[in-house]
């Protein structure tokens, strides 16, 4: 049993959120210009609000926050009509960085913040299903932009949904930033989420938990259901990240520097491989023991189709049984099934059936 505090906030009046959205508004110009001048803008859609994959710069850390929080009263706008909305707290394991273990306070639990959507209409006098979403990017977080339609989807079908802010992602200042860890510690965020999730909540099935998430969040999906096979029914793993050895090697040295930054991985691939191969979700194949969907597109832009196709070989190998589908070529490259393009909609729709088979939703798509 794990260490448990739930801090639960955020229910704002409606004419509280125009206020504060107008105190944010008057930030400098100048932060929003440094932002948005990250050497990695050219590497996302324009119409995205956060990086996919980290930036190549420290971000400014008072303008994230500041964001953050227009953000989180954004999810009301666009959701509030359909959830009941929470964002809340619950303890994570210590800093995987501490380096003086006995100082005060050095192992106390990491403070892990989540979002919860609860469907209005959703009858609670019975047993009902749970979607764990996970975000996509390395430092980034849940993020109207390009999760509420999504999220929207799945309330839509009676699912209730919880998305951790894991640490690593942004929006909280340089100290959670800088305690990523990455494909451990924050694997455990996401499934201590989930724990939080079914013991706060007692209509809530254990046996009908799903966990869904794109490129980085792809990457969290696989590791928990490799590391916990028996307490997901389901997973989907759209795009992701499947090779780290292999990224280091597409990747620019830009990029490649991140990870061997001290408060990240530490070292480089040449300097420790094994490291790379630990966190990277192609050496644990054998561990899957749970219905799985994977999805791919050969003209992905950054999660290059070579890392997953060494994944859909190695699960092969080990004579795994599981779900996939290559696209050839299609339009959106990263993004492909998270537009609203009619192919986006239809590859949707095909991870709302194979979801729907396992866990059962009061509203299933057709």
């Amino acid at each position: 049993m794990f260490f448990m505090l739930s801090l639960c906030r955020w229910k704002i009046p409606a004419s509280f959120k125009v206020l504060i959205g107008l105190f944010f508004c008057r930030l400098p110009s100048a932060s929003l210009c440094a932002q948005e001048s990250s050497p990695d803008s050219a590497r996302r859609p324009a119409s995205q609000g956060q990086p996919e994959t980290t930036p190549f710069g420290s971000p400014n850390f008072g303008l994230d926050q500041a964001m953050k929080k227009i953000d989180d009263l954004l999810w009301y706008q666009k959701m509030g009509d359909i959830a009941e909305i929470d964002k809340c707290e619950y303890g994570g394991l210590p800093s995987a960085h501490v380096k003086n273990k006995t100082a005060p306070g050095a192992m106390n639990p990491l403070l892990i913040h989540a979002y919860t959507f609860i469907p209005k209409n959703l009858d609670r006098t019975k047993k009902q299903p749970l979607i764990v979403f996970v975000h996509q990017g390395v430092h980034a977080s849940l993020d109207t932009s390009i999760d509420a339609h999504l999220v929207r989807e799945l309330v839509e079908q009676g699912y209730t949904v919880v998305a951790t802010d894991y640490r690593g992602s942004t929006g909280y200042g340089r100290a959670l930033y800088e305690d990523i860890d990455y494909g451990g510690r924050e694997v455990d965020d996401v499934y201590m989420g989930m724990q939080w999730m079914l013991e706060r909540y007692s209509f809530l099935d254990a046996k009908r938990v799903g966990i869904v998430g794109w490129s980085h969040g792809g990457m969290i999906t696989l590791m928990n259901i490799f590391a916990h096979p028996k307490d997901y029914a389901v997973a989907y793993a759209g795009v992701p990240v499947s090779d780290l050895v292999a990224r280091m090697g597409y990747e620019p040295e830009a990029y490649r520097e991140l990870y061997s930054a001290p408060y990240h991985l530490g070292e480089s691939v040449h300097d420790d491989i094994e490291e790379y191969r630990k966190r990277s979700p192609v050496n644990h194949v054998k561990e899957l023991d749970t219905p799985l969907l994977v999805h791919t597109n050969t003209n992905d832009e950054d999660v290059n189709y070579l890392e997953v196709e060494h994944l859909i070989q190695a699960f092969k190998a080990e004579g795994k049984k599981f779900d996939y589908k290559v696209y050839e070529n299609a339009p959106g490259g990263h993004y492909f099934n998270r537009m609203d393009t009619p192919l986006a909609l239809q590859s949707r729709h095909e991870i709302y059936l194979f979801l729907a088979k396992y866990l059962h939703p009061d509203s299933p798509a057709k």
